[in-house]
Formats: C-alpha cells, structure tokens, sequence
C-alpha cells in the first residue's frame, strides 16, 4: 500500500500541502507558499488565480519530491471560499483578477436586492444575501469584464470557486466540478435539492452551463496530471468544513471554533438544514459515504485581528505570545471591555456601522487590562453564536473542539471554557483544515472510514469550566453593554 496523502490547503494568504502518513496519522513534511492580494480600491480585494495555480502547484510537486511520487497515494484539497475564479474553458488561462471573499465591491447591489428575492435566498440556500458569497462576484464580472462576455457567447467560459480552477488545472482541463460544501457558499445552490437553483441562477445571470459539477465532497474528483505521475484527486472540501471533519465534530452538540484573524464557528445539525433567525448561516457540513450533513456557522470578522491592533498599532506587545502572561498577570480586566468592530460585526448582528470600542477604562487602567479584555472578547464573540446555535437548533452543545493560532492561547482556552460552561478540547494536531483534506482523501480512497479516522484524533488538552464562572458570566454582561454602545452609530 502506498504510505502517503498530499493535502493541498489554498488559503487566502498562502497555499500549502501537507504530506500525509497514512498509517501514523500525521504529517511528516509541508511546502508553504505565500499568495498577495491586491486591492485596487478600497474596499476592493483581487487575487492573481494564476499565482495561486503555480504556487499549488509548487508546492504539491514540492511534497511528491519529498515521498517520491510512487508513494502517493492521492491528493485531498481545501480551499478558500466564496472567491471567483473565471477562465477560458479552452486555454485555462483566467480572464479576469480572481475577486476574494473579502471584497466589497457588490454591497450596493446586494443591498438593493428586493425583500423577497432576499428571502427566497436565505430560504434555498440559507445564506444572507451579501457581497462575501460567490453569486454576486460572478455578476459583476459578466457585467464588467468584455471578455468575459465574449468567452460566454462562444460557449468557452468557466466560472467556479478556487477549487474548481485548481482541480481543472490539476486534471489538464479534464474535470470540472466543484463539492457540495463549496457550492453551498455561492448563493446559487439550493441547500435541499443539492443543485443549482434556476431561479436564483437567474436572478443573478449566472447561467447553468458556465458552472461546475458539484459532487459528494468525498467524489474522486479527477486524476491529477503531474510530469510522468497520474495521481487521484480524491475528496474536496471549503477550509471551514475540512476542519469541522479533521476535529472529528460528527455528531449533534460538537463544534469546532477557529481561531485565526476571524472566529468561525461550525456546529452539526444532522441530515436536514436548520433555519435560523438569529443572523447565523445554514451551510452544508459535507457529503461522505453517502450522507449529506449540515450545520449552523456563525462568523465573527475580527478575533486574532484585535492581537494584531495591539501589537502593530498600539505598541503594547512585541508578539502575541505575551498575551497569555499579560492576562493572567491581573485578576481580571478590571472592568474593561473591548469590542473588535473595526470593520463593523459579522454574525449574530451583521452591523456594518458598528466600530470598535473600548469601554470601562479609569485612571487605574493598565495595558494587561486591556490585553486581557481584548482576549476576553474573542471567547464572547464564540458565546454569542454558541447561544444562537443552541436556540435555534435545539440541540445542546456538549463540547468545542478548538484549532487556529490563538488555540495555543491557554487563558483563552480556560476563558472560552468557563464564558461557555463546557470543556474546551484542544488537539494534539492543530492543523486541522488539511488534516481533514488528507483525512477525507482517505475515506474516497477506501482506506479507511470517517469513524475509523475520528477514533485517531488525539487530545492535547481539555480545558473545564471553572466551578465559579461568576467572574467570567459579568465579564460577558459587560461585554454585551459594549456591544449596545458600539452600534449607537455616532
């Protein structure tokens, strides 16, 4: 048998594949490349779909070195989300700058979408119609980009997310597919029927024929083309959803949190979409061995980002390591809150108007006060949609699973666990968007099941609530009064 799995993660700021022993469970080699963005307005972000092509394939070759290619048994791929590619279905080449998931540049139109198309929506798709999801990105292309309109006419057009372009590429144009966790972030896939929906494809313009495939996430998606090897690419999932399967959150009352520049949290709800009143977003958590999933996913803009406000801008912190020490070097924040709107707040509020806030400061305010408020309120950021999660679905949440950066954070940990009043488990491999790419190329290759693979993962540290959580429940009140003051909008 062949010992090894490539993931390959195309992330918004670099793409990386790991190299995947399969028999230890573990990675034993990865290749980094950065990947830039422009911004050619404000508001604007673009990426060169070209640069992300070379890069993922750099680095993948970087890894079949490193096992020699006869040792490789397939390649899992996670992706960013939501980003448009559009290329030329006869050259491959892309015909425009790839719009990222960030970009702005459709929030007029989004907002002028009529009350009931925007209900029939969130209704088909479980998303909130904004310029973050595919839909409106392929719009503003077709109508902005001549060639793009030309490629149309003559039938050579391709429009899909970066893991179709990367799956074409990597097939030499062969496949053109996407999965179904990827397509369910367009705002053009019908969350029930599991297709595009023709509807919505008209309202938007977006025709059937320049879209992809969207199959199992677990689909042999295609054989990669690489010098001499021909080597399967074997399952595909959106990052989000890859580390929902790499922490192995496969039952009702898990959740993963990841803590990276943003907070996303991603909580199972079973084989039916739950809809949801309370700002949240209904997504498809994944198709393997024949069963579609779903889940609740809550988005939170800034987290990490806060660290990074205190360090780049501020001058408080050389790195964010020292936030730990800061933190538990008071009791407590000393009656200071902070709420990281910097670009307004995403899920459970989406207030766009809302800015950041430090509230509660007095003359005894020291900067470890304000450090730890800042970290006080990544984990009442994950309570306010763990408290959506639970009402909306009805399902309680036993336990977080928890990946990203500031995972490493053991005050954050602790704090999380007792703002949340459940354990907090923190894994052995933090990695783990690509674990679940590699973890899920296994299962479409028939090495092992999802079961046999959750059995593996292994737990650095759980963290439980504190028998008095009374210091943590009033730091959270404070929290939400913060909340109140930032969306005054004055």
């Amino acid at each position: 048998m062949k010992k090894y799995i490539i993931a390959l993660d195309a992330g918004t700021t670099s793409v990386r594949a790991f190299l995947y022993d399969i028999a230890s469970n573990k990675f034993v080699h990865r290749v980094q490349q950065e990947v830039g963005s422009d911004y050619p307005f404000p508001g604007w972000v673009e990426q060169d779909a070209s640069e992300i092509w070379f890069k993922a394939a750099y680095v993948v070759s970087g890894c079949m070195s490193a096992a020699g290619a006869d040792e490789v048994a397939g390649i899992g791929l996670t992706n960013q989300r939501e980003t448009v590619v559009l290329w030329n279905r006869e050259t491959g080449e892309p015909v425009a700058p790839a719009i990222v998931w960030q970009c702005r540049r459709t929030s007029e139109f989004c907002a002028s979408i009529p009350a009931p198309v925007a209900e029939t929506i969130r209704a088909k798709t479980g998303l909130l119609p904004d310029a973050y999801f595919s839909a409106s990105k392929i719009k503003w292309l077709l109508d902005h980009v001549p060639a793009a309109r030309r490629l149309l006419r003559e039938g050579k057009l391709c429009a899909g997310t970066v893991d179709s372009f990367l799956i074409w590429k990597l097939t030499g144009g062969k496949r053109f597919v996407t999965d179904v966790t990827n397509a369910s972030r367009t705002m053009l896939f019908n969350l029930r029927t599991l297709d595009w929906d023709e509807e919505l494809l008209g309202f938007f313009g977006v025709p059937r024929a320049i879209l992809p495939e969207a199959l199992p996430s677990d689909a042999r998606m295609g054989e990669a083309i690489l010098g001499s090897s021909r080597i399967p690419v074997a399952g595909a999932m959106g990052d989000q959803q890859a580390a929902l399967f790499g922490q192995a959150c496969l039952s009702e009352g898990d959740a993963k949190i990841t803590y990276g520049t943003g907070l996303f949290m991603l909580f199972p709800t079973g084989s039916a979409p739950v809809t949801t009143q309370s700002g949240l977003l209904t997504t498809v958590a994944g198709s393997v061995e024949g069963k579609t999933t779903y889940a609740l996913e809550g988005s939170v803009f800034h987290a990490g980002s806060g660290v990074q406000w205190l360090r780049d801008e501020m001058g408080l912190i050389e790195s964010a390591g020292e936030t730990e020490r800061l933190a538990l070097s008071v009791e407590s924040a000393g009656g200071v809150s902070f709420v990281p709107a910097f670009t307004g707040l995403g899920a459970p509020y989406w207030d766009s108007e809302a800015r950041a806030l430090i509230a509660g400061v007095t003359r005894g305010t020291r900067k470890e006060h304000l450090v730890r408020a800042v970290l006080e309120s990544i984990a009442h950021g994950a309570k306010d949609l763990a408290d959506c999660m639970q009402k909306d679905s009805g399902i309680s949440l036993r336990s977080v699973k928890c990946d990203g950066g500031a995972s490493a954070n053991g005050f954050l940990m602790q704090f999380q666990a007792d703002v949340l009043g459940i354990p907090v488990d923190r894994p052995e491999e933090r990695e783990s968007t690509a674990l679940g790419a590699a973890q899920l190329c296994a299962v479409s290759l028939g090495l092992a099941s999802a079961k046999e693979l959750a059995a593996k993962r292994k737990t650095e540290k759980i963290f439980s609530p504190s028998p008095d959580r009374a210091a943590a429940e009033e730091s959270y009140r404070l929290y939400r009064l913060a909340v109140a003051r930032a969306r005054l909008h004055i």
